[in-house]
Formats: C-alpha cells, structure tokens, sequence
C-alpha cells in the first residue's frame, strides 16, 4: 500500500512538473487527441484565442483557425506520419484578431507505446511576418533588378524590376536558372558561385538579356544571406543598370580616340590606365603594352616627366609642360603637355587626364629661324668689319692726298 502510494505521488510530482513547463511556455501549447479534440492547453493558448481553458478542452481542435480543413490536415499527418515540422496555420481569436504562427507537432504515448494523441507547439511568427513584409516592400520599392539565388543556382524571389529588365512574369522566373537570362551564362554563373566561396562580390559585370533582345549592362552586388543559426540559406544580389554610363564611357572613348594630339590617363601611383591610338604611334607600342606601366618611361627625361604628373596632383593642373617623347625606334617627340586631375561624381581623384601637342614642327623651325638669326648677325658683323676697313682706307688715302698737296704748296713756294 505505502509503495503504491508512493508511485501515485511520484507520477503526481511528475505531472505538476511537467504541467509547469507547458505553462511556462510563452508559445501556445496543445495536446490533441486521435479523434482531433483539444484535451490540453496552456496559458498562451488561452490568450492567442481569447477563449477559457474550460472551454477548449474538449473542442474541435480545428475550429480555432482561419483555415480549418488546413489545420485537420496538419494533425493527421502528425498521427499519419509521427510529426509536422514549421507547419503555417493562422489562430483566428475570439475578437476577429489573427495570429500566424507555424506549429511543430509530434505523437506522445503512454509507457506502453500507445499513441494517446498529438502534443503540439506554435511560434507566433506575426512579427517575423510583417517584417518580411516590410523587407518585401523594401526591395519592391527598389529602381534596381533584385534578386535571391539558391545554392544551386536556381532563382527563389524577384522584384518588379527584375521582371521588367527580363520581360518574364515572376512565377516563370522563379525556380529557374539564375545563369539563363545573360548574355554570357557561364560568367553568370562563376559570379554566384563566387558570392558562395568568398561571400560576396562587388561590381561583377554582365549583360541581362530581355525576351525581346534587348540588352542591359548591369552591375552586380551580391552577398550570402543566412538563417538564425548561420547556415547559407542563398545569395542576395542587385543589379546597377550601367548602360547609359557606358554609353557615355564610349562616347567619351570616342571623343579620346578622335583627337590627333597623344592623350593619356594616368594613376595616383603614375601608371597608365589608359591611351588613344595617337599615343600608340608616337611611342611605337600597342595599347595593351602601354597600359599598367610608368608613365615616365616613355620620355627622354623620366624624372621631369614624373615630376610633371605630380605636380598635377599636388596643384589640380600643369600647362604647357615640355617633355619629349622617345618612340621604340629611338624617333623623339618633342611635346607640351596640358593635365589635369580627373575625378568620381563624389569629388574623389581618380587620376590624371594629360593631352601632349606636338611641337617638334614649332620646335625645329624656332631653331632654323634662330639659325637664320644668327648667320645674319654674323653677316652684318663681316659688313660692319669690312665697312671699317674701308673706311679707313679712304681716310689714309684722303690723308695721302692732302700731305701731296702741302708738299707740292712747299715746293711751289721755295720756288
């Protein structure tokens, strides 16, 4: 007799312990029997529904929710099955309020085995679901073409943007291949691939093709997204429509490439970024050579030419800065370079834009007038030398003519 009633305060002790933990649960907790009747419910349940413990237990279990079939569904597949997992149900309250929420489930048994019914647990996710919501208008009210990659490449959301840079309704997107809607799949796919090894990438460029054929110059910005535990759930990455900025690149290109005069760009560091083809004559050397080396290379005097770009960046300009350019065949240029700092739309220096006029035809035909110069003044010396030696002979000889004449005045005179 002691012992058993030593058994029955033990199993009571051990359901008031467990009933305190069910209780203290901030989540809606329930147990539901085979026939689908609530037959237990703690305090958040009470709340969510706005209805008394009394008068739940013993209802229909699927009465409480916006979507009743759904909820029977859910508890039979946790008997069909052994449990549900995230399962979403939406908990209609007594007062019209709704809770969303997602319900993992599974059976309980008795110390036998037997399956005495369902003990199932809901996190609210209202809160979890309006913010997804807000995040949702988020990246709907973004101009730029968003989208989420899953690790196997396939597309999983997209924005209004997306669809109209692309011409493909949402549900025709989603699912697909993230690589197919490029002109160069296999680049598209490296990018992605590369946001999942290394976490992220930065200007990545492609070209979206529309269904129309119609081509968009973008550039991408991705990062991986993650769960509450850290785990990669995809990547998240949008797209910057550059077409208009590269059309203006190649209008400019195409302003640069017509000028006669060697133009140049330069970086803080004094190398190279870019050249015209006037350049490309003038030194012997093709663009590709050019580009990433020192600047000061390609003059006669290498310092002066470094010193010459620095002072661009020191002062914003130089004008008329003389440097002669040596071609690869030892053919010199003699040039005046104007430069000046070019800078990003945030006022950055980006580096140093330099345009050389070529002055060797100036130059040499300064010298042939200094040349000429100097053999006239040479000339007008030998006048004026040969004007003084004839000078200075007719005054001997005026001086000759007139001691003859005294001479013969003299003679005359003794006479």
């Amino acid at each position: 007799m002691n012992k058993a009633l030593a058994q029955h305060r033990h199993d009571r002790q051990a359901a008031e312990y467990a009933r305190s933990l069910i209780e203290a649960s901030l989540d809606p907790l329930v147990t539901i029997s085979p026939q689908g009747k609530i037959t237990d419910v703690n305090e958040a349940t009470v709340k969510a529904t706005g209805v008394t413990r009394e008068k739940l237990i013993g209802a229909d279990f699927s009465d409480y929710f916006t979507d009743p079939g759904k909820a029977r569904q859910g508890y039979q597949q946790v008997f069909s099955e052994g449990y549900v997992t995230n399962y979403p149900l939406t908990i209609r309250r007594n007062d019209g309020c709704l809770t969303d929420v997602l319900y993992n489930a599974s059976l309980y048994r008795d110390a036998r085995g037997k399956v005495l019914g369902v003990y199932a647990a809901a996190r609210d996710t209202t809160v979890q679901k309006q913010a997804a919501e807000y995040a949702r208008s988020l990246i709907e009210a973004s101009l730029d073409p968003l989208v989420t990659i899953s690790p196997e490449g396939k597309i999983t959301d997209v924005n209004e943007a997306t669809i109209k840079v692309t011409g493909l309704p949402r549900d025709k997107l989603i699912g697909a291949d993230f690589s197919d809607y490029f002109t160069e799949p296999t680049k598209a796919r490296e990018g992605y691939r590369q946001v999942f090894s290394q976490g992220f990438v930065t200007d990545y460029p492609l070209t979206i093709r529309h269904k129309d054929g119609r081509l968009t110059d973008v550039l991408y910005n991705a990062s991986v997204y993650r769960d509450s535990g850290g785990n990669v759930l995809g990547v998240f990455a949008a797209a910057r429509d550059v077409t208009a900025q590269k059309q203006a690149a190649q209008y400019a290109r195409s302003l640069i490439e017509a000028g006669l005069d060697p133009l140049v760009t330069i970086s803080p560091q004094g190398k190279i970024t870019d050249v015209n083809e006037a350049t490309v004559k003038v030194t012997g050397l093709a663009r590709d050579k050019l580009i990433g080396v020192d600047f000061s290379d390609y003059f006669t005097e290498p310092t002066k030419a470094r010193e010459g770009y620095q002072q661009v960046f020191s002062q914003g300009f130089v004008t008329d800065y003389p440097l002669t350019i040596r071609h690869k065949d030892g053919r010199l240029t003699d040039v005046l370079y104007n430069a000046s700092v070019y800078r990003d739309t945030r006022g950055k220096v980006l580096g140093v834009f330099a345009a050389a006029r070529d002055v060797t035809a100036q130059k040499k035909a300064e010298q042939e007038v200094t040349s000429q110069r100097a053999r006239e003044l040479e000339r007008l010396a030998e006048l004026e030398r040969f004007q003084k030696l004839t000078v200075g002979r007719e005054l001997k000889m005026i001086e000759l003519k007139k001691e003859i004449q005294e001479l013969k005045t003299r003679l005359n005179a003794s006479e």
